[in-house]
């Protein structure tokens, strides 16, 4: 199955595409209306809007440093997931897109790194438990994702960092797999690049998820400026270990690779391993 991820509602009926993502909120904070004929998706944590009009709110590592994009590898400012009153703007969010369509994607969901967080909510919640700093960490993930499944009546969809090496996502973004699958229906990893002129590193990357979930998970490509010959064989590879393919932000392209793939399987072509 072959999907799409865009912010054009426009696009989310063109007939290549087998599923539609929508971005209901993204990392600038910028909000729209939820679509009846999509997987509506929301960016939990990652917000540029919060950052800039209440910075109080960001996750903070343990010199003081809040998350935001004047840190180094920050792309997009990041709230902190124990910042209850955040997360129930959030869960109404949830129960706002569910209730236009029943599936929806949560995306940034975690802590950004693995020095974060060290913020005075954090330090708090902490010390009043009786677990151990990753475990409390993961727990406040894995609660967030819980409460946000509840309000989800169809499938709950979870983006994950492209880091399948065990123990990497728990310790990085809080992230414990194994306490998730009773609430996620479907992973989404990430596996973006601006050409895909090699694919030897997609393939080891999708291999390792395979090994590593237990869940059904899918790639997400990129698509928007990627030559349409590169982004065939992303797919091809992408396709050979994951449930479904979704092409990111260019409709175009995204339409254009998929009908080149159908065409092949309609002609009966054979390709060799991926990679290859």
């Amino acid at each position: 199955m072959f999907g799409v991820v865009t912010r054009e509602a426009e696009e989310l009926d063109w007939p290549e595409f087998d599923r539609a993502f929508y971005e209901v909120k993204d990392v600038t904070g910028r909000h729209t209306d939820p679509q009846p004929n999509a997987v509506n998706m929301i960016s939990a944590f990652g917000d540029n809007d919060v950052g800039r009009n209440d910075p109080s709110l960001l996750a903070v590592d343990d010199a003081g440093n809040r998350a935001t994009t004047d840190r180094p590898y920050f792309d997009w400012a990041y709230v902190c997931p124990s910042v209850e009153e955040y997360k129930e703007r959030l869960y109404d969010l949830v129960a706002s897109a569910a209730d236009v369509s029943p599936d929806v994607r949560l995306d940034d969901v975690g802590f950004p790194r693995e020095e974060y967080c060290h913020c005075e909510r954090c330090e708090t919640g902490f010390a009043e438990s009786d677990e151990d700093w990753w475990e409390w960490r993961a727990a406040q993930v894995t609660d967030f994702v819980a409460t946000a499944d509840e309000h989800i009546p169809g499938k709950t969809y979870f983006t994950l960092y492209p880091d399948p090496y065990p123990g990497h996502l728990y310790r990085r973004n809080g992230v414990d797999l194994d306490a998730l699958d009773e609430y996620v229906d479907e992973y989404v990893v990430t596996l973006y690049d601006t050409e895909y002129g090699t694919t030897y590193w997609l393939e080891a990357l999708a291999k390792g998820f395979e090994d590593e979930l237990d869940v059904p998970f899918s790639i997400e490509l990129l698509a928007a400026d990627v030559p349409v010959d590169n982004l065939v064989s992303a797919a091809r590879v992408a396709d050979a270990y994951a449930s479904d393919v979704y092409f990111g932000y260019d409709g175009n392209n995204a339409s254009a690779a998929i009908r080149r793939l159908d065409a092949e399987t309609r002609d009966g072509k054979t390709f060799g391993e991926p990679g290859e």
